[in-house]
């Protein structure tokens, strides 16, 4: 299996990170995830943001009852650039403007509520990403720069609903029993994050550090695994740079787990 297949494979098996409209009246966009067989090419040179958005184009091409309007529309005013709408799409007649949200969140238990959730360099949260949601990118729509835009294409925003599609993988920490206690999809809870010291109990396994693009990717076997000595040298040049690496473990007993690498404390 090609590298594509596989991280649009690790997407389409990732959950969205709530149901419905449960987080702050934010609609999730409902598609079936079925498996396809990814046959486009992709620049590998996109950030992840964009990498997956190719991957919902694609989706969205292979799904009956959906049919893409635009994507990628940038809105200006003054050859200055306002934002940009993600997609626009229709489903089942109604036109529906579509952000994409695909992150990898760590669960902080010493926070409350949504803050709880947050990037794995502590440089974004769940509750930043939310803001910017509401404040600025769906905004956008009712701006009258895109309003012109939308009458270009016989559309107007009043007749538009918004929605994401908001998907991601989540790490508690090692060893953690307790239930997390904001309303998401526990079922994106896919690994655990720890800092070097905590991985002492994990001296036989092997270990495996994949580059960001293949942080989308289900672990499997066929990579080229690492010692823990060695694992350790390696990952030492991400933490040094305050980098929390994504990392994969074989276990002696052959599973196959997903975590972090932390450069902080909890």
């Amino acid at each position: 299996m090609n590298t594509t297949q596989q991280r649009f494979e690790g997407f389409l098996n990732t959950p969205v990170l709530w149901k419905d409209s449960e987080v702050c009246s934010l609609t999730q966009f409902k598609i079936e995830q079925e498996l396809l067989s990814f046959n486009q090419v992709i620049d590998s040179n996109q950030r992840l943001g964009k990498y997956v958005e190719r991957f919902v184009s694609f989706q969205i091409a292979n799904t009956e009852g959906i049919s893409l309007i635009a994507e990628n529309i940038q809105i200006s005013k003054d050859k200055i650039t306002l934002g940009e709408l993600d997609f626009l799409i229709n489903k089942n007649g109604k036109p529906i403007h579509l952000e994409v949200i695909y992150k990898f969140y760590l669960y902080n238990p010493t926070l409350k509520g949504l803050d709880c959730l947050i990037g794995p360099n502590k440089k974004d949260s769940l509750v930043e990403k939310l803001n910017k949601l509401r404040e600025k990118q769906l905004p956008l729509l009712y701006s009258k720069e895109c309003e012109k835009y939308l009458k270009s294409i016989s559309l107007q925003n009043a007749d538009i609903s918004q929605q994401v599609y908001f998907k991601a993988q989540l790490f508690v920490p090692l060893g953690m029993q307790t239930s997390i206690d904001v309303n998401i999809n526990t079922d994106c809870i896919i690994g655990f994050y720890c800092t070097p010291l905590e991985l002492t109990t994990f001296k036989n396994a092997k270990f495996y550090i994949p580059s960001k693009k293949n942080w989308l990717i289900i672990p499997h076997t066929n990579v080229a695994w690492m010692g823990y000595e060695k694992y350790l040298e390696q990952s030492k040049n991400y933490l040094d740079r305050q980098f929390s690496p994504m990392c994969w473990m074989k276990t002696n007993k052959g599973e196959l787990k997903k975590f972090f690498l932390i450069w902080w404390e909890v």
